[in-house]
């Protein structure tokens, strides 16, 4: 029997998965690193212990078959996050993550350069700081010296490739991110490179979800086992992978994902392009999509900062203890609301100076009010992507939920009652990995197309109706959350000011 592996170099971790040709799931490996936060509002990781997390990854699924029976591998990973490597593939400095907010300047300066309507015109989207391209400026603008050594520009999974193949190159959905892709031609985009600057040389190639890249180098071979002749794919973004692992190759369903952030997507045969970029349109890795997404940055960030943050205070409770006392508190947290903005918010605010705040405490909230009003405002979140995604002209009519959030029953019972529809999860949820390892599938001639893959592999567990009383509930509660950020906007600001960030 022959094998591909899947890789997802996320935000706090390398998660890898074994499938067989038949899209059967036999193995996952997962190693876990964390990320500093220098300042307020800024997150770093170092690109090298995503590649020690990828190799030790790798050497387990390689002990689990004969490595020689591996015939692929497919790459994902966490969108927008910067590598700067110098001229000898030496990183320049620590990874600026997509949850970065440094960049405000640099956002305001792409706009002034390149003027808003021509931007999106261009990209399909708006300057945010989470993007790469304010990254490069911003590396250009504060550490000139490290600018001047900057040779090669790449995301996560794509420093991996390197490693892995000795390989430049990337996928138009991870691209899509950068905010110098032509989204609609899908390649570079020449005069968006000329009008900042940016030398195209620095950029990798270009490429399809499903072509092959290169093979395994022989020292990775030497580390791993892994033949020389095992290829790997472009692969794609978190995001648009994820949806290729969970069904979402065609026009119709929908996909509300609750992992570190949250994420409303919806594939499209066309660029879906909203003249006032309240969402984004991407290149989807199935070759051919387009596909459009909401974005709310701290979805499951939320529940681990809870988590963490009861923890230093000596309260021992982990996810399942937490959802156990949000059970106990009813719907809508007897008037606690929570706006999740811990690192700043996109769709469909656009604004990195939005923070975190709890609004309605009294004597009676204990930590069951807290985890809900945390669940229910991640998913007002997500509402507010699904309106705008409805008023694009997308029906939502079928929902998959997908992430670590939809393991919660309660969490997607909340979604559930909040967006009004029904939702349906999937048997096997593994993410961005299972969908980067489909895609392997497909770039190995297993599969003609990444529709034939993810039909093979999707098995729904179950549906979860809402609750005609608990909507109603939840539409009271939706309308205050929504009073709540216009009514600090200037706090915010002046908070930022404040604090010299």
């Amino acid at each position: 029997m022959d094998y591909v592996i899947g890789i997802d170099v996320g935000t706090s971790g390398v998660r890898g998965l074994l499938l067989d040709r038949e899209a059967n799931l036999h193995s996952v490996a997962v190693r876990e690193y964390g990320m500093e936060t220098p300042q307020a509002g800024w997150a770093e990781q170092d690109p090298q212990s995503w590649w020690d997390a990828c190799l030790e990854v790798l050497c387990e699924l390689c002990g689990k078959i004969p490595p020689s029976q591996i015939k692929g591998i497919g790459l994902t990973g966490q969108m927008h996050s910067s590598v700067f490597l110098d001229k000898d593939d030496r990183v320049v400095r620590p990874a600026l993550l997509w949850c970065d907010q440094r960049t405000h300047d640099e956002v305001d300066e792409i706009t002034s350069r390149v003027g808003f309507g021509r931007l999106v015109e261009l990209t399909a989207n708006r300057a945010l700081t989470g993007f790469t391209a304010p990254k490069v400026l911003w590396l250009r603008n504060h550490e000139p010296a490290n600018y001047e050594r900057l040779r090669r520009l790449l995301l996560p999974k794509d420093y991996i490739r390197s490693r892995l193949t000795g390989e430049y190159a990337t996928d138009v959905s991870d691209a899509s991110g950068m905010l110098l892709l032509d989204v609609k031609n899908r390649k570079w985009s020449s005069e968006l490179l000329q009008a900042l600057e940016i030398d195209r040389s620095i950029l990798p190639s270009l490429h399809e979800g499903t072509e092959v890249t290169g093979t395994v180098s022989a020292e990775v071979s030497r580390l791993t086992g892994l033949s020389e002749d095992t290829v790997v794919m472009a692969g794609g973004g978190d995001q648009a992978a994820g949806a290729v692992g969970n069904g979402i190759v065609r026009e119709g369903p929908v996909l509300v994902t609750i992992g570190t952030s949250g994420v409303v997507f919806a594939s499209s045969d066309k660029p879906a392009i909203d003249r006032q970029a309240r969402l984004h349109s991407f290149c989807h890795a199935s070759p051919g999509l387009w596909h459009t997404m909401g974005v709310t940055l701290s979805a499951g960030g939320a529940l681990q900062w809870l988590r963490n943050t009861l923890r230093e205070m000596k309260a021992d409770l982990d996810y399942s203890d937490l959802e156990k006392r949000a059970h106990e508190a009813p719907p809508a947290a007897e008037g606690l609301l929570f706006l999740p903005y811990l690192t700043g918010e996109r769709t469909p605010l656009f604004d990195p100076h939005a923070r975190g705040v709890f609004a309605g405490l009294n004597l009676n909230h204990g930590i069951g009010h807290l985890t809900r009003a945390v669940m229910e405002g991640v998913a007002y979140t997500l509402n507010d992507a699904a309106r705008l995604m409805k008023e694009s002209g997308n029906a939502l009519e079928e929902i998959y939920l997908s992430g670590g959030g939809a393991r919660s029953d309660l969490w997607s019972a909340i979604v559930a009652n909040v967006l009004g529809l029904p939702i349906k999860r999937l048997s096997v949820d593994e993410g961005p990995a299972f969908g980067a390892a489909l895609l392997a599938l497909v770039g190995t001639k297993a599969f003609d197309t990444t529709a034939e893959a993810a039909e093979a592999s999707l098995k729904i567990r179950d549906e979860i109706s809402p609750d005609p009383e608990t909507m109603k509930v939840y539409e009271s509660s939706y309308q205050r959350f929504r009073e709540l950020y216009p009514a600090l906007e200037d706090h915010f600001r002046g908070q930022n000011g404040l604090s010299g960030h």
